[in-house]
């Protein structure tokens, strides 16, 4: 499964390293954890309980450079559609975001990205609750993206998101 030196994502945590395997006395009963370190948060430390599986299923190894590759060139010909309705859309961005699945998030990005064209060429502004749901997506992709192909901004993971595109 997992091993110390790892780099994994971890749920909202994100690229991860597995800094030991440590047994705690927890209300008198021995359990073992993951001990994982963020990558981008040199002070936080995050336990895992290697019992538990809801927390288990959070890790996951992290995606190779041709991976990467491919689910961008993959979302490059993928057609994006907008959904109109407001509700149907947040809750259609809140599943997205909760599956993690980064091929529907990439499309999700995009999509939400040639709306914002459009309202911009319109001289209106894109809703504040697609502002957060692009930022999060972004969140969640730039982290383990980022650390894979060495990228420094999150305006160079939008460019190539959005290399298939008219951005």
């Amino acid at each position: 499964m997992f091993q110390i030196n790892d780099v994994i994502i971890y749920g909202a945590q994100g690229v991860c390293r597995i800094a030991a395997m440590e047994e705690k006395n927890i209300s008198g009963v021995k359990k073992e954890f993951f001990v994982l370190k963020p990558i981008n948060d040199a002070t936080a430390t995050v336990f895992v309980p290697t019992d538990k599986e809801a927390a288990l299923k959070k890790m996951r190894r992290i995606l190779t450079e041709s991976q990467i590759r491919g689910l961008l060139d993959a979302a490059a010909a993928e057609r994006t559609t907008w959904i109109a309705q407001d509700n149907a859309r947040k809750e259609r961005y809140r599943q997205l975001l909760a599956g993690g699945d980064q091929l529907a998030l990439i499309c999700m990005i995009k999509s939400i990205y040639e709306h914002k064209k459009q309202c911009d060429e319109k001289g209106k502004r894109l809703h504040m609750i697609d502002e957060h749901f692009l930022k999060e997506a972004e969140q969640m992709l730039f982290n383990e993206f980022q650390y894979v192909l060495k990228l420094n901004t999150k305006e160079e993971l939008r460019q190539r998101i959005l290399a298939g595109t008219e951005a």
